[in-house]
């Protein structure tokens, strides 16, 4: 099954982000990811309480994201990593049912793998705002992470509902959305 996720960036909302979370939620969405890199641990576990309530309210798992010390503040079991914080923090693995984590080589598909990786994000692979200037990875990138590993590689970067055929055809086990979910 080909799943969608939505990451977060609360910045991009025209309106109330939480507002927005709740009609996401209504959509056919497999997973949020919590990704407001721009807070500080107290201020982020504020958003993230009243995240998890409306997400738990509408069944939709809420995955956090970078905010270690507030996942587990919280009795969260699932958290996205960059693979920075994953090397730093090895034994995070073992306090998350759900651990994801960010890359960009097949290198680092195969090592946060071999971290303990449940699933990865793999990009950009699109032209995106949010990469401005940086080269896209492309379709060829994608299938080559997901041919590497034996856990679920997701795209990210420029992902569309216009392009979706393409990350599909790679054999990637979904994707994830930002601007698509967050405008």
């Amino acid at each position: 099954m080909f799943r969608i996720g939505a990451v977060t960036n609360r910045t991009l909302c025209k309106g109330d982000f939480f507002e927005q979370i709740r009609k996401i939620t209504k959509s056919d969405l497999s997973f949020i990811i919590l990704r407001e890199k721009d807070l500080s641990d107290e201020e982020y576990q504020v958003l993230a309480a009243h995240v998890l309530t409306i997400c738990e309210n509408a069944h939709v798992p809420c995955i956090l994201h970078a905010h270690i010390d507030v996942a587990i503040a919280l009795d969260v079991n699932a958290l996205h990593l960059p693979l920075p914080l994953l090397r730093r923090y090895k034994d995070v693995k073992q306090r998350f049912q759900t651990l994801g984590v960010s890359i960009h080589s097949v290198d680092e598909a195969r090592e946060a793998e071999s971290f303990g990786a449940t699933y990865l994000t793999a990009g950009h692979i699109f032209w995106t705002d949010c990469k401005k200037g940086l080269e896209p990875r492309g379709i060829s990138f994608l299938k080559e992470v997901v041919d590497s590993v034996s856990i679920p590689v997701y795209a990210i970067g420029g992902i569309h509902t216009d392009n979706l055929w393409k990350v599909k055809s790679c054999g990637a086990a979904g994707a994830c959305m930002m601007s698509e979910f967050m405008k």
